[in-house]
């Protein structure tokens, strides 16, 4: 099944694209606690290669409470990517509120030496409605 990205934004060349799903197996309701999966693609289309070194998340929840998550490279990686390649990955947020949001951006490093903060575009969080 092919992903559908619902979200995008493209900062000098490099395009973070953002598919988000609620995951209703994982949430537990009565602990308050609601889980997301989302996958992220990653597209070089500049012209010289780049190095993913750092992300910088906003995860912001129902309430307004925000926490940063700032850390080297995604899932343990710090990907290469050349010209038109791109590199895909997904991760999970947790929230104690059943709708929030998420933000941020990726720090790459050219390899003219030049730093790039790419644009992690805004996507909301939301769970279905459930009937008590």
């Amino acid at each position: 099944m092919k992903q559908l990205f619902q979200h995008a934004a493209t900062t000098e060349g490099i395009t973070v694209r953002v598919a988000v799903n609620f995951l209703p197996d994982q949430s537990r309701i009565d602990a308050s606690k609601w889980v997301w999966a989302y996958h992220i693609r990653i597209e070089n289309d500049g012209p010289l290669a780049v190095q993913l070194m750092t992300r910088h998340w906003r995860i912001t929840d129902g309430r307004g409470m925000v926490n940063l998550v700032e850390g080297e490279g995604v899932v343990g990686e710090q990907p290469l990517l050349r010209q038109g390649q791109s590199h895909d990955y997904v991760s999970g947020c947790p929230l104690a509120t059943p709708h929030g949001s998420m933000d941020g951006y990726y720090t790459f490093r050219r390899e003219d030496g030049a730093v790039i903060e790419a644009a992690i575009p805004y996507f909301g969080l939301a769970a279905p409605a459930t009937a008590d």
